[in-house]
């Protein structure tokens, strides 16, 4: 039996196929061509050399000093290299927007700083401002508004009794619908955060002033707006970011201003100067006027300590630790001007009286507490109530005749980093907080009934409000400053 009889029809298929293939491939001459192929790549294959190339190496450079070279030092960089944060680079953006800002003292140096060396504003319009005191003070003096006393207990005293208690600020009930926002009270006053926004405390005048993180100061009168540039000066007194402002309410042509660098600087309009009350080497975070006696100034720097400081005498009255962290804000109770509030990082807000306070171990007549840092504490108007705004989402409200009765409101108080945080504050009476929220609108929290019962909106709200001050002489005018140096003033329609 041959081969082909012993295979089976799948081999003998296969075969043929195999067959078939090898025809087709001689065919089209596949086997040439692939020999081709294989002995050009033998022809064009490369051999390594066998010889290594020496290393180049590069030469050895002994680093030598200026002094051993015998080189002079570079005037430029004899002081040392600096690194600029980015609040520093923003300042020296703003110190040369006036071309006029050439060879003029810093803000970083201590002493007296004359006003035409720390504006930065259109040119001339620096001497605007004076002349817009200078008015309004004459303004008074005709009308019999000027008080001359520094100490309210002297005042009691003279024949100012009278002016003064006349322009205490204004109290009253606002109807929240029928306040409005219109084009013209709004602003970009300054550039960056605002930290701190005040209403000049006259019934003569709409001014505000505001300071950002930058040490700027701006200045916008609201109904100066014919004149030229549209009533707004601007100041760089400081060298980081305001802190605090308060205005001599006996005489608000002065203005004290408190910064991160450790300096207070009293601007005097009648002096044409930024001058040097206070410097340390720590933060200084809150300033705040005694209402008793206006030459009598609180601060609170590093970590805890309050500072009342005399003015006249340049000397510190009282210095002491009265929380465990920043204090963040210091008021006075209007009606007990030896009643005082703090509030601090630490998580509390704590009352205290003057009266009884001591360096050694102070001792408050009240302590609330949060679960978060406290940023703001501030009596009501008539020194009734207190509310506490703190980012553990709460409004803190106390009340009775020793701020015995405690209750907490919600409050959405989370913000953005690069934002300043929220702070409540009182209306004209003691039945309304003012506080921004997250939706750019303001929110009123009711007293009485402990929650939040209305939100001023409008379209012509840019960025989300965060700090905000009433109008002492002005029921219903409502300021509020944002993170991105914009102002809006709300007015009852």
């Amino acid at each position: 039996m041959g081969n082909n009889e012993r295979m089976t029809e799948y081999e003998r298929r296969r075969l043929e196929n195999i067959k078939r293939n090898d025809e087709m491939l001689a065919a089209l001459k596949i086997h040439s061509k692939l020999n081709d192929l294989s002995a050009k790549r033998q022809r064009r294959s490369y051999k390594r050399s066998s010889v290594k190339k020496p290393k180049t190496e590069s030469p050895v450079v002994l680093r030598q000093s200026l002094r051993t070279r015998g080189v002079s030092p570079d005037a430029a960089t004899a002081r040392g290299l600096h690194v600029d944060t980015d609040n520093k680079k923003q300042i020296k953006k703003i110190r040369h927007l006036n071309s006029n800002s050439v060879d003029r003292k810093s803000p970083w140096e201590q002493g007296p700083l004359l006003m035409r060396d720390a504006y930065t504003g259109d040119d001339g319009l620096d001497k605007k401002l004076i002349e817009t005191f200078s008015c309004l003070q004459k303004s008074m003096q005709s009308n019999g508004d000027t008080v001359h006393c520094d100490s309210i207990d002297n005042l009691h005293k003279s024949q100012d009794i009278e002016t003064f208690k006349a322009r205490k600020r204004l109290w009253g009930a606002v109807n929240v619908e029928t306040l409005q926002l219109k084009p013209k009270n709004i602003t970009r006053l300054v550039q960056g955060r605002i930290m701190s926004l005040r209403f000049f405390p006259t019934p003569d005048m709409q001014m505000v002033v505001v300071g950002n993180k930058f040490g700027g100061m701006g200045f916008w009168n609201v109904n100066g707006k014919n004149d030229d540039g549209d009533g707004i000066y601007l100041f760089h007194p400081h060298s980081g970011a305001i802190s605090g402002i308060a205005i001599d309410p006996v005489s608000i042509s002065k203005v004290y201003s408190s910064c991160y660098d450790g300096f207070i600087r009293l601007m005097d309009v009648e002096k044409e100067v930024f001058d040097m009350v206070y410097s340390s080497e720590y933060t200084i975070y809150s300033i705040s006027l005694s209402p008793r006696d206006v030459k009598s100034l609180y601060f609170s720097e590093g970590k805890g300590r309050v500072n009342m400081w005399d003015v006249r005498a340049g000397k510190s009255l009282l210095s002491c630790y009265l929380h465990e962290d920043r204090i963040n804000t210091i008021d006075f109770n209007s009606e007990n001007e030896d009643i005082m509030a703090t509030s601090s990082t630490d998580g509390t807000a704590c009352i205290w009286d003057l009266r009884l306070m001591n360096a050694d171990k102070p001792t408050p007549l009240k302590t609330v507490s949060h679960k978060r840092a406290v940023h703001s504490a501030y009596f009501s108007p008539t020194g009734k109530f207190l509310a506490t705004t703190s980012i553990d989402d709460k409004v803190g409200l106390l009340s009775g005749a020793n701020y015995e009765n405690a209750s907490m409101v919600y409050h959405y108080n989370q913000t953005d980093r690069g934002m300043s945080t929220f702070r409540g504050i009182w209306g004209w009476d003691d039945s309304s907080i003012y506080i921004g929220n997250m939706e750019r609108g303001v929110d009123v929290i009711s007293v009485p009934g402990k929650k939040t019962v209305a939100t001023l909106e409008s379209g012509f709200v840019s960025d989300i409000t965060c700090r905000f001050d009433a109008h002492p002489y002005n029921v219903g005018m409502l300021a509020g400053a944002t993170s991105g140096g914009q102002v809006y003033i709300w007015t009852v329609s």
